[in-house]
């Protein structure tokens, strides 16, 4: 039976990439399923029968926790750097935009809540 060695949901395009070179790179047969045209199902990569599936996991945990820390080094550099964005810094880019969207979910919050003060009075 075929085992889903990873759902492709919410992954970014380069770390889907790195493992499809990963299990070329130790001859690991994979087939992979598309995502669905209404995004019900995000698709995923595939071990088929026979596939050393420990072999696979394994491989699959050692470079997850390689990306990892490579991810985190590179958004401590980046804060190090002053290159990751706050509140402050969104708000003092696009105030505009921070206030509209503020207003919206103020609004959202209000449509909401003013049946159950109707019921209530």
């Amino acid at each position: 039976m075929p085992t889903l060695l990873m759902n492709l949901r919410g992954v970014p395009d380069d770390e889907a990439d790195e493992v499809r070179e990963l299990l070329r790179s130790r001859h690991i047969e994979f087939y992979e399923t598309p995502p669905s045209r209404w995004f019900i199902s995000m698709g995923g990569i595939w071990l088929p029968d026979g596939a050393p599936v420990d072999t696979a996991r394994q491989a699959l945990a050692e470079y997850q926790a390689e990306r990892r820390e490579r991810m985190r080094a590179e958004y401590e550099r980046r804060r190090n750097a002053g290159e990751v964005d706050t509140l402050t810094t969104a708000f003092r880019r696009d105030p505009g935009r921070f206030l509209l969207y503020g207003a919206v979910c103020l609004g959202l919050i209000y449509l909401m809540t003013v049946p159950f003060f109707h019921f209530i009075g």
